[in-house]
């Protein structure tokens, strides 16, 4: 299985292009900062995927996989390494908002819940107030119930 790391300073810019490629939200990764994990292929950033701390919740996003490595067990790979590093972190629960990836994540354990449970503080996050449209399905995982 592809080994997943963290990212390095060099790995932003091509995460920056993976994500918009997919259509994922960019605009606040300045200014958010999520810690983003990696695999690469050849030098190449072939999957990512970030977390958002909010106190003992984290926002899980960004996951990407590029298109011609899809189907091939990535995207779960970087799942199972940001929940580790969550628990790491002592976060208890991981929330995340989607709107092509339900059911992926529904595979992953993740439950769909109101957007209007996430914490306050992540409610605050551009990523609620206006990256993903309010359509976008909210889901939920808690990580004291998988330790």
């Amino acid at each position: 299985m592809a080994q997943v790391i963290r990212a390095d300073e060099p790995d932003a810019i091509p995460i920056r292009a993976l994500l918009e490629r997919s259509d994922l939200p960019t605009s606040d990764l300045d200014s958010a900062r999520p810690d983003f994990v990696v695999i690469r292929e050849n030098g190449r950033v072939i999957a990512a995927g970030a977390l958002q701390p909010f106190g003992s919740s984290a926002l899980l996003r960004s996951v990407v996989v590029a298109a011609d490595r899809r189907k091939r067990g990535l995207g779960q790979a970087v799942v199972s390494e940001l929940e580790r590093v969550a628990r790491m972190a002592h976060i208890n629960q991981l929330i995340l908002l989607t709107q092509t990836a339900a059911e992926f994540f529904a595979h992953q354990d993740y439950r769909v819940i109101a957007r209007s449970s996430a914490p306050q503080d992540m409610q605050g996050s551009d990523e609620f107030r206006s990256l993903c449209p309010s359509s976008a399905t909210c889901m939920a995982k808690s990580l004291k119930d998988f330790a």
